[in-house]
């Protein structure tokens, strides 16, 4: 039972550490013996339990992903915020965990292009199309409000929220604004996006 406790100290310390070295230096950027370092245990202890950088960097980003769908299914499902309520506060969720996970849009894109799309993540995703959320888009729909598929405002609040983090780098190097400059940019999005998916749903 000891070493069983004593692993499970050793890998959550680990992965606390590659989580760190991540967001502050990115993927690319960060080595096994960055990780070891900030973990402040062997080398050879971190790839006993993790074997590469990049199943760090995978394990991690799933469990982030899975860590935004328990915050979001609440939200999504809440019969008692309206739609207006409930797009603000996805908005929130979506850009905070990203911008405390800023290597989150590469393993997205990653996971897109290989293939490699985790199963919970479907699960997830089927879950949002079932939720009080989008049954209140529908009605919407079903109003009048507007005749395009509801499908593309979950894909908008996605793009808008995640694309922009893509781009960081680029304006970044390029001296068009400063990291300031873009956290503060950021932080308009919140307020900005609702306005501009509410415009699209005819609503206050």
């Amino acid at each position: 039972m000891m070493s069983s406790t004593v692993e499970i100290s050793t890998e959550d310390k680990i992965k606390a550490a590659a989580k760190a070295v991540f967001t502050r230096k990115g993927f690319a950027a960060t080595t096994v013996r960055d990780i070891s370092a900030e973990a402040d245990i062997n080398l050879s202890l971190v790839n006993y339990y993790f074997r590469s950088k990049e199943k760090l960097f995978e394990l991690i980003m799933t469990e982030t992903v899975q860590q935004l769908f328990d915050q979001i299914q609440p939200v999504v499902n809440n019969p008692s915020t309206t739609l207006s309520e409930k797009i603000e506060l996805l908005v929130r969720h979506y850009i905070d965990m990203i911008s405390q996970n800023l290597d989150f849009p590469l393993f997205m894109v990653n996971e897109v292009m290989s293939g490699a799309i985790q199963s919970s993540m479907v699960t997830n995703i089927l879950n949002m199309q079932k939720s009080v959320f989008a049954k209140q888009i529908l009605d919407l729909k079903a109003e009048g409000n507007f005749d395009f598929d509801h499908v593309h405002i979950m894909m908008n609040i996605m793009s808008m929220t995640i694309f922009p983090f893509f781009s960081r780098e680029v304006v970044i190097k390029s001296n068009t604004i400063d990291n300031e400059q873009f956290n503060r940019l950021i932080e308009d999005r919140k307020r900005l996006i609702p306005i501009w998916i509410k415009q699209m749903l005819g609503i206050q």
